[in-house]
């Protein structure tokens, strides 16, 4: 693609290169990115980038982040069931119907192979998602869906482990069956934990399942 005409100025000089850098990640990934690249398609010179980004990892996850971030609202339906099924429903488009998908892939590759990228992407990427979707366990807890003592980390892991897996190994699809099926087994398996004396009795914070659905699904 040739250089866009006249050289940008801030801060149209940052969303152009952050656009630039997108367009070349969904193309060939960040190994095969350059910074030469990114400044001849975003009509800017490179030391018009590294003023703002230290490195091509550092461009790469805040192109990430300005395509992703935007498709995760933060969700509050009033039950630990309806925020983990909209979460997912939301992350799962962002990687199925737009370019973050393909970003996404390819960045957690590059996580595997480089330190840098891997401790940026703990500290820019996953850290706050996590947190974010924490809130939503934190607050069936205070609820009372949830026993006070369930592991809100070990909840994101079986929902969010299982859609990255079919992110990445794509064996079987990111389909909403999928996503009500892996929420129904969570929110149940936590709702339904064996009290102190692990005989298995349903637990008193097991609510009665609904059989009508909202218009959304959840």
């Amino acid at each position: 693609m040739p250089a866009r005409p006249g050289r940008p100025r801030s801060p149209e000089a940052g969303q152009a290169i952050l656009e630039a850098a997108i367009e070349l990640l969904v193309e060939k990934g960040l190994r095969r990115m350059s910074i030469e690249e990114v400044a001849e398609r975003a009509g800017v010179g490179k030391a018009t980038i590294y003023r703002r980004w230290p490195s091509r990892g550092a461009l790469a996850l805040d192109a990430f982040l300005a395509e992703f971030q935007a498709q995760l609202p933060v969700r509050d339906t009033g039950s630990l069931r309806g925020d983990l099924l909209a979460s997912l429903r939301a992350w799962v488009r962002a990687v199925t119907k737009t370019r973050a998908g393909r970003m996404l892939a390819g960045l957690i590759a590059e996580a595997q192979r480089d330190p840098e990228v891997a401790a940026s992407w703990r500290q820019r990427v996953f850290d706050p998602l996590r947190s974010q979707h924490r809130a939503i366990v934190e607050r069936a807890m205070e609820r009372g869906e949830v026993p006070p003592s369930t592991d809100a980390d070990a909840v994101l892991d079986l929902v969010f482990g299982a859609a990255y897996h079919r992110l990445l190994h794509q064996h079987l699809p990111l389909s909403d069956h999928f996503v009500r099926t892996v929420v129904d087994l969570v929110v149940d398996g936590a709702c339904n934990r064996a009290g102190p004396g692990g005989h298995g009795d349903r637990s008193p914070y097991s609510p009665a399942r609904s059989t009508t659905r909202s218009p959304s699904g959840a």
